[in-house]
């Protein structure tokens, strides 16, 4: 089923990431960390689904989205990035692989983060506290880091920022790779989340193996 929402504020996040806010219909239920097809409501654009997470609360009487703008991509997040108010989106059914399954490690990947954020919402307003979860997330340069000072604000949230296109950087390293994740993963037996492009999925799941991590803790979601 198609709904169409309009819009009712976007704001900027990052130089490059936008906090959009819809009116939400009437009966429309979803899980934190589930997305939905979205596409603009305009001739020559209704046909250019594109996936978006949620990221706010199934109980908010509204539907947010963070959407980063690729430019350079196929020119829908950059049309989004224009949006005016009062303009319209068309929206599918909810959907998708990411969910709370308790509190452990969340590893993502720039626009990755999106899932994420619905779900430690979620988990601190329902426990008062992000206690025993961990926030991995990588970004080319600080500037990026997409609600850097909401998630370090989190009560209890133990949050591990990386850069990897600024060498100047504190954050500065090269990947996340085994050596890095290793004193993280040690600290919880619980899931282990990634959301980010196909071969960070790929690479990150490889070293949870290398760390003995099993199968059945690993929950990801692919961002391609």
């Amino acid at each position: 089923m198609t709904y169409t929402l309009t819009l009712q504020s976007i704001e900027p996040v990052t130089h490059d990431t936008h906090h959009l806010v819809f009116n939400k219909p009437d009966g429309y239920v979803y899980t934190p960390g589930q997305a939905c097809d979205f596409a603009l409501a305009k001739d020559g654009w209704r046909d250019e689904q594109r996936p978006f997470t949620f990221t706010g609360l199934p109980t908010d009487v509204t539907l947010e989205f963070v959407i980063k703008s690729y430019p350079d991509h196929d020119g829908v997040t950059e049309q989004i990035a224009k949006m005016q108010m009062t303009d319209q989106v068309e929206v599918s059914d909810p959907w998708g692989a990411i969910e709370d399954k308790g509190p452990g490690v969340f590893i993502a990947g720039g626009a990755g983060i999106t899932p994420f954020i619905a779900v430690l919402k979620r988990r601190l307003q329902t426990h008062g506290t992000l206690k025993d979860c961990h926030l991995v997330f990588s970004n080319k340069t600080e500037n990026d880091i997409i609600l850097r000072d909401a998630f370090t604000s989190m009560p209890g949230l133990n949050c591990h920022f990386v850069v990897t296109d600024d060498p100047e950087s504190e954050l500065a390293r090269d990947q996340i790779d085994k050596e890095y994740l290793a004193p993280i993963v040690s600290q919880t037996d619980g899931p282990i989340y990634i959301c980010g492009p196909e071969p960070m999925i790929d690479d990150i799941s490889k070293a949870l193996k290398d760390l003995n991590v099993s199968d059945e803790r690993i929950v990801t979601e692919d961002l391609d």
